[in-house]
């Protein structure tokens, strides 16, 4: 048996008032997607656990079949992994977005999308000023970076929020709080000092796009547990394709090979199609492999329907479509988002999310498409999603 699971990143959310009250799922065009939840089993899964933060770490831990509130402790130590970042015991490690602050708000949580090598110089540059033997920036893919700092072990207790939750709010009241977070504050500050004139920011700002005005820190961890290998896990050896740090870190973790595809990114310029054929083509050699679509979650970031309905429709037409008609009549299917990002607070929140089983042992239980609502009719609720490798394989 062959497997593969398509992980449509932030898909999920709420029926939408101004669109007859259907969400993305429902608005999108997905015969290949409707016809996988018509013929297999169709149901709701909860991602991420009572009191956890409902981040893609969390909540792709689970679809992987791990189980958060064992392995989870910090999003940002996990891409840290993926950049080969070492963090020693007395290190800590903070996600640094480039963000927009514009007349006082959160204008962009990702500094208007900035490419990789226009932020990679903006980071770089902010190293040369503000870095050090405890205080060092790592540039990482478009707007997410990392911060590692030695000896600073108070600000793991600092509180901090992420921008993508506070969009076109004042952002002077969200900086970093309690113990641990002068420190934060005044590394935040000071970037807008090196940010402020840089030549990428000057060039941005003469073609209308956002400048990058400031870092933005959160998500701290420190060192994170060994996890259990996928291999020995569940009995199967995996690969996995996606645009972003997080995932890749989750799969060097879990002794997963990464992919290394041309063209795969977080947005909408995504290589859906080249995806689909790389893991499909890595079913020769591999048991399973996981397909990470990031695109629907940066457009329910941004509140965009429309780019969150196209990346769907991208998702069913040129991954699902390739991986329906597999040559493989030996392969199982598992599709579903990570966690809802609805359109209407652009950011995530913790409930459960529709998924569906397709291939050889499922039977249909009536879905007529997949969305959250068929979901919801279907009846079926896997409360502790970590479970749901077993559902796929045949062990539960």
């Amino acid at each position: 048996m062959k497997y593969v699971i398509v992980i449509m990143d932030g898909a999920a959310g709420w029926p939408l008032p101004e669109m007859g009250n259907l969400s993305c799922l429902e608005l999108a065009k997905t015969p290949n997607l409707d016809a996988l939840a018509r013929e297999g089993r169709l149901g709701l899964a909860r991602t991420v656990p009572a009191g956890m933060e409902p981040s893609s770490a969390c909540a792709c831990m689970s679809v992987m079949g791990y189980d958060p509130t064992v392995y989870y402790r910090g999003r940002s130590a996990i891409e840290a992994k993926s950049m080969g970042i070492p963090i020693a015991s007395d290190e800590v490690v903070f996600r640094c977005n480039l963000v927009s602050v514009r007349d006082g708000q959160m204008a962009s949580y990702s500094a208007g999308h900035i490419g990789t090598p226009e932020a990679k110089e903006l980071i770089e540059a902010v190293q040369q000023k503000l870095g050090s033997d405890t205080v060092h920036f790592y540039p990482g893919v478009n707007y997410r970076h990392i911060l590692k700092l030695k000896d600073h072990g108070e600000t793991l207790q600092a509180v901090c929020t992420p921008p993508h939750d506070i969009p076109n709010k004042q952002a002077a009241g969200f900086l970093p709080s309690g113990p641990g977070s002068d420190f934060l504050r005044d590394l935040m500050k000071k970037s807008e000092t090196v940010l402020r004139d840089h030549p990428v920011n000057k060039a941005r700002q003469a073609r209308g796009e956002a400048p990058a005005t400031t870092i933005w820190l959160f998500w701290s961890s420190g060192q994170i547990p060994e996890m259990p290998q996928f291999r020995k896990a569940h009995g199967l050896n995996a690969v996995m394709t996606s645009g972003v740090d997080l995932l890749r870190g989750l799969a060097i973790m879990a002794g997963i090979k990464n992919l290394e595809i041309q063209g795969v990114t977080d947005g909408p310029d995504n290589n859906f199609a080249g995806q689909a054929d790389g893991a499909l083509a890595a079913l020769s050699t591999h048991d399973l492999a996981f397909i990470h679509v990031e695109a629907p979650d940066e457009a329910g970031h941004a509140g965009s329907v429309k780019q969150k309905v196209e990346a769907i429709e991208k998702i069913d037409n040129e991954i699902l479509g390739r991986v329906r008609y597999w040559r493989d009549d030996t392969l199982r299917v598992l599709v579903m988002p990570d966690h809802p990002t609805p359109i209407k607070i652009k950011t995530h929140n913790d409930e459960p999310v529709p998924f569906l089983l397709w291939g050889p042992g499922f039977n249909s239980n009536g879905a007529g498409r997949f969305s959250e609502r068929d979901a919801k009719y279907a009846g079926l609720l896997i409360d502790n999603a970590y479970t749901i490798m077993d559902y796929l394989t045949g062990k539960d």
